[in-house]
């Protein structure tokens, strides 16, 4: 059994504390608010921009993983970089291996080329460069040897719990609803999704696989489908007509006049407007580990949103 610390327990944080401790790991997941249920790990609450705190908590742990998400997406570039410098030093001062859950902003539009690790950094908004600087200030970390760092980058979410994604709840609850779909961009457009227990069991491999560190990963993901694809197979499964409501940019100006936060995602529209293909061979060459078949992981996520609208409320 080894330990591992895990910071975040969203969409991606909580199935991956709930997968080592699958695979018996002793396992801390840290939040803001320390609450649970989390069956089976050491939940801890606290303020993961303070690095006392963060040293504290990673105490004894081999592998540190970084799964937070800024709390204002509007405020992304002033809230996030705080968390990652917080957590990389209490990495560093346990001597554990740094795993950090990256996204594939930086690389800025691909212009029709399919994302591929070795693209170099081109931002082309706040967001994307505060993302890009972060991977440079882990990428030098990493090199001067303070500590051994791996980066995973995944593309939009879907899976079971991943309610706040472009493929989320507005796709999945809609289509059991009969309600009419809500996505970005061209729905026509090829677009790599990430299932979040993939996601997941990705990056325990980089938290222990020997080989993994001082690299960036495109963690493994299932071949492109356009999303009017998906989301026909969907509704079909929903025993519904599809029917889909794309935001173009013009509407996310004209929603952002009622409610700001729309207009965040004008930065990284281009993910939707045009093809959006994630090469994910490099990781599946290293560890011969491939995604879910998008089918299958499309059926388990319907699955989980009928059963969580089914439930009956907790009192």
């Amino acid at each position: 059994m080894s330990r591992h610390v895990v910071f975040g327990a969203g969409q991606v944080g909580r199935p991956l504390v709930e997968r080592l401790l699958a695979d018996g790991h002793d396992v801390v997941a840290v939040s803001r608010n320390g609450r649970g249920p989390l069956p089976g790990a050491e939940v801890v609450g606290g303020d993961a921009t303070d690095p006392a705190f963060t040293s504290r908590v990673c105490l004894g742990a081999d592998a540190v993983y970084f799964c937070l998400n800024a709390p204002d997406y509007r405020r992304w570039d002033e809230e996030f970089p705080p968390l990652q410098r917080a957590v990389l030093a209490g990495a560093t001062h346990a001597d554990a291996r740094l795993v950090v859950l990256d996204n594939l902003y930086s690389y800025g539009p691909p212009d029709g080329r399919p994302l591929v690790e070795t693209m170099a950094a081109k931002p082309t908004s706040r967001k994307s460069a505060t993302r890009a600087a972060m991977t440079e200030d882990l990428l030098r970390a990493h090199a001067s040897g303070r500590v051994a760092v791996a980066i995973g980058r995944a593309s939009d979410y879907f899976g079971p719990g991943a309610r706040r994604s472009a493929l989320g709840e507005t796709v999945f609850a809609n289509a059991l609803s009969g309600r009419r779909a809500q996505v970005l961009g061209d729905p026509d457009q090829p677009h790599s999704y990430s299932y979040t227990p993939d996601v997941a069991a990705a990056l325990l491999v980089l938290g222990t696989a020997a080989g993994a560190t001082g690299q960036i990963w495109h963690l493994p993901v299932a071949p492109a489908h356009t999303t009017r694809e998906i989301i026909e197979r969907l509704y079909t499964a929903g025993g519904h007509r599809p029917r889909i409501l794309a935001a173009s940019r013009a509407t996310l100006r004209a929603l952002g006049l009622v409610r700001p936060a729309m207009r965040e995602y004008l930065h990284t529209l281009y993910q939707f407007t045009d093809p959006w293909v994630v090469d994910d061979s490099k990781f599946r060459t290293a560890f011969g580990v491939s995604a879910t078949p998008l089918d299958e992981a499309l059926d388990a996520t319907l699955a989980w949103y009928g059963a969580t609208a089914s439930a009956p409320a907790i009192a």
